[in-house]
């Protein structure tokens, strides 16, 4: 599995460059991720997840938010949707409008064992709800998920396809891998490298390394802060990331109190 992961990155790097817009696409929920990468874990039953982020990129210059709402139908079984809409592109507020609209749900069938890796998969459509500029027009994708806690640190690796309607268009592929180390109670600093074929040319577009952090705030809300670099001259060459995310009903921390009988 090592030896895949070096040789993965090693060809993402020596790929030529062939540059598209930067679509957001389909994208996990927080908490349940670590940026982009996305997480076996998923919210309980009945309980609802609602991230809103402000993204910012550099050449080419986007300025977008990402709306994602995802529902717990089982303790297994996680609905998402999420809607990417671009304020401005190229500096330019007369260039913008809703990507996809985007729905799918993830599965996790296999829970983590002290040595094997939780294991998840996700099937999701996009419809064409955006602007002919950022739309592709529909399409179907999926991916398959593993996560594993090795100490402080909770690792995770993604492969996500996608197939989109629009003519002219070819199927695109995401690698991801992230971590999130756990620094305090309520905080982890967060990792991850993303590679992404080009939706328009059989080339790689995306290479990326993420790092952010993650505080609760309260035992409902989360803060997330991140920013990303490009690897090798591609774009964009830089990304920030601001996301504000609730979980309902939030988790409650039962206080246990130790009474000591002095005589």
């Amino acid at each position: 599995m090592k030896q895949l992961v070096i040789f993965s990155i090693f060809i993402f790097l020596l790929t030529p460059c062939a540059y598209a817009f930067d679509r957001k696409g389909f994208s996990p929920t927080a908490p349940f991720c670590v940026i982009s990468t996305f997480s076996a874990d998923s919210p309980r039953q009945n309980q609802v997840a609602i991230d809103l982020s402000y993204e910012m990129t550099n050449d080419p210059d986007i300025k977008r938010t990402n709306l994602n709402v995802s529902y717990g139908l089982t303790n297994n079984v996680e609905i998402i949707a999420n809607l990417p809409y671009n304020l401005s592109y190229h500096n330019s507020l007369n260039d913008n409008g809703a990507e996809d609209i985007n729905f799918g749900f993830k599965h996790r069938i296999i829970d983590e064992t002290t040595y094997l890796p939780a294991f998840a998969y996700m099937l999701y459509v996009s419809g064409d709800f955006g602007s002919e500029e950022f739309s592709t027009e529909g399409g179907i994708g999926g991916g398959v998920i593993l996560t594993k806690k090795i100490g402080p640190v909770k690792a995770h690796g993604n492969v996500i396809y996608f197939r989109p309607n629009k003519e002219g268009l070819k199927e695109t592929w995401n690698m991801n891998l992230g971590s999130e180390l756990k620094v305090s109670y309520n905080s982890s600093i967060l990792f991850e490298i993303i590679g992404r074929k080009a939706i328009d040319k059989n080339k790689i577009d995306l290479v990326e390394w993420r790092l952010g952090y993650r505080v609760s705030v309260t035992d409902f809300s989360y803060t997330t802060v991140s920013t990303g670099f490009d690897i090798k001259n591609r774009n964009p060459d830089v990304r920030f990331i601001f996301g504000i995310s609730v979980v309902l009903p939030g988790e409650k921390h039962k206080i246990k109190r130790i009474v000591e009988d002095v005589e």
